[in-house]
This record gives structure tokens, C-alpha cells and sequence, in this order.
């Protein structure tokens, strides 16, 4: 049975609209802005520009940055419900009860996204939609991500850890479930408005990680990342993402600016795929089920298509 959440942005005042085009796109311009910033400190810093004591200034959020962990915060993601307006967000839980019921027993699961998109902006307004939920099941980030001094307490909030193999197999042998991207940075530089491409046949560490842990995979489609904002795909920018697998290039949106399009998102949660537990999996194993993942992904994805205007025309390539 399934599960549905819409928040409907002709219902809301223009005011909640425009709340939310500001809440979004402090996220997207932060991710353009704090790089910069960061560059410029350590150059005061370096060259003692304008004077010691004004280096040390401008760089004080830096170092405050620095020494403060991201905080994962449910008080922070109720203040910005108003992107959900915005964005005229809506979900569908295929399989919430028996999942919800069955991580109440105790079972945990690999809850696998995609695509990645520039900024997951559905991943994030579902985060807003059940903070709760958020806080119960972290998302992976890469640890350039995690590392980055504001950006690290900015995207904080959405309770991130470490997508390394070895912290992500850290927190399934503890019980813990968690949410991963599958096509990471490299997904971003594949899709567009016109059609969608996620990165993934050559993804197949995740499935192998599910079947040694026993734990099972749960598909997630999030409509809309990949076409609330355009990204440069060429240049040195775009080659230092995929170095750092973080999004470093430039982006644009509403009015060719860095604000995301308030266009219908909808974020859907496919059923789990029923995965064993196999200790020692073959390669013949682990292609089983990465073909079973990519037939639900696929059918996730020509299922829901034709509720998000964007995508009814939009064809499914996976690459």
C-alpha cells in the first residue's frame, strides 16, 4: 500500500513561495560562495593582506568552521519546511509500513538514491518532509563534503556520515541502516533536462556490501535533481568535481542564476528488493541482483514519470 505526501504551492500564499526560493537557494549559492571564500582566506592568511589582524578576521569563520562538527539538527530542518512549497514537493512510500515495521524489529537497510543530481534538493526536502526520519536514518556524503569548512555544518544539518566503504560497513555490522547516492558526482555530469542518465552499471559495490551484511536494498527515484539546476559539464571546474566528488562547477537555475527552478519534485521509495545474505558472494551473485536493482529503478521511473511535467517525455538511459 502506498504511502503519499504532496504540499501543493498554488495552496500557499506568495510569501511561503518566496520564503522558499530564499531557503533553497542559500544551499546553492553556499556551494558557489564558500569555495571562493575559502580561497581568498588562506590567500589574506598567506599574504597577510590587508594586514595580519584583517587576515585573521576574514578568516575567523574558517577557523570556527573548523573546530565545530556538523550537527544534525531537526529543530534547523522544521524552519526550512518552506522549500517544500517552493518546490510544490510531493512523496510516495510503496512499502512504508512494512519497512518502518520491519527497522522497528530490528532489521536494517541499504536505502540506495537516485540520481544525484547538482544539489539533491528532493533528498533535502524529504529530510525536511519527516525530520524524524532523517535523523533515524543518516545519509553518505563524500568526505570532501564532510571535510569542507562551512559546507561541512551547512549540509550538517541533514545528519550526513562518511561514504566510505568502511564506515558504511561500520554502521550496517552495528544495525544501523543509512541512505546512499549510487551514482555520486558522476551522475551530475550525465543528465540533463532533456533526458535522464543514471551512472550505475558499473555500480555494483553496494550490492555486494548488501548481500556480505544481509542487509536489504531499498530503491529511492528523486524526480526532479536533475533538472532544477543545469550544470557546466566541461572545463577545469567540471574535471575537479569528479576528482574530489564534489560538486565544484557552475551552475545556474531560475533566471540563469544559482536559484533552483520551482518545478514539481517527487520523491518515490520502491519496495525492498528481498536481497539474502550471502558471506561470500560470486560475481554471478552480485550481477543478479544489480540487474534487479536496475529492472525496479527502471521501473520506479517510467511508473511515476508522467506525475512530474518535466519528466513525462524524459527517456531513462543507464550507463
Amino acid at each position: 500500500m502506498c504511502q503519499q505526501t504532496t504540499h501543493q504551492k498554488e495552496k500557499r500564499p506568495i510569501h511561503q513561495w518566496f520564503l522558499g526560493m530564499i531557503v533553497a537557494s542559500i544551499f546553492s549559492f553556499a556551494y558557489l560562495i564558500i569555495p571562493i571564500y575559502l580561497l581568498c582566506s588562506a590567500c589574506c592568511l598567506i599574504l597577510r593582506y590587508p594586514t595580519t589582524n584583517a587576515s585573521l578576521a576574514v578568516a575567523l569563520p574558517m577557523f570556527i568552521s573548523i573546530i565545530i562538527p556538523p550537527l544534525p539538527s531537526t529543530f534547523i530542518l522544521r524552519l526550512l519546511k518552506p522549500m517544500l512549497y517552493y518546490f510544490d514537493y510531493e512523496a510516495i512510500y510503496t512499502d512504508d509500513k512494512n519497512v518502518r515495521q520491519a527497522i522497528a524489529g530490528g532489521k536494517n537497510f541499504l536505502f540506495a538514491a537516485q540520481p544525484h543530481g547538482i544539489l539533491s534538493f528532493v533528498g533535502m526536502c524529504a529530510a525536511v518532509s519527516k525530520p524524524d526520519d532523517a535523523m533515524k536514518v543518516p545519509t553518505a556524503a563524500a568526505s570532501a563534503v564532510l571535510q569542507t569548512p562551512l559546507l561541512k555544518n551547512l549540509m550538517g544539518v541533514f545528519n550526513l556520515v562518511d561514504a566510505s566503504a568502511h564506515n558504511l560497513k561500520k554502521i550496517l555490522k552495528g544495525g544501523g541502516s543509512v541512505l546512499i547516492y549510487i551514482g555520486g558526482i558522476a551522475e551530475l555530469f550525465k543528465s540533463c533536462r532533456a533526458e535522464e542518465r543514471l551512472y550505475l552499471k558499473k555500480r555494483k559495490g553496494f550490492i555486494k556490501l548488501a548481500l556480505r551484511e544481509g542487509v536489504d536494498v531499498v530503491p529511492i527515484y528523486l524526480f526532479g535533481n536533475t533538472s532544477v539546476l543545469s550544470a557546466l559539464k566541461h572545463g577545469p571546474l567540471a574535471t575537479l568535481s569528479r576528482k574530489l566528488q564534489v560538486s565544484l562547477t557552475w551552475f545556474w537555475g531560475k533566471y540563469y542564476l544559482p536559484i533552483p527552478r520551482d518545478e514539481k519534485i517527487l520523491y518515490v521509495v520502491g519496495k525492498p528488493l528481498g536481497l539474502p545474505h550471502i558471506e561470500e558472494p560470486t560475481q554471478e551473485d552480485i550481477d543478479k541482483w544489480h540487474a534487479v536493482y536496475c529492472d525496479e529503478v527502471t521501473k520506479l521511473f517510467e511508473l511515476h514519470k508522467e506525475r512530474v511535467p518535466t519528466y513525462k517525455h524524459k527517456k531513462l538511459f543507464i550507463d
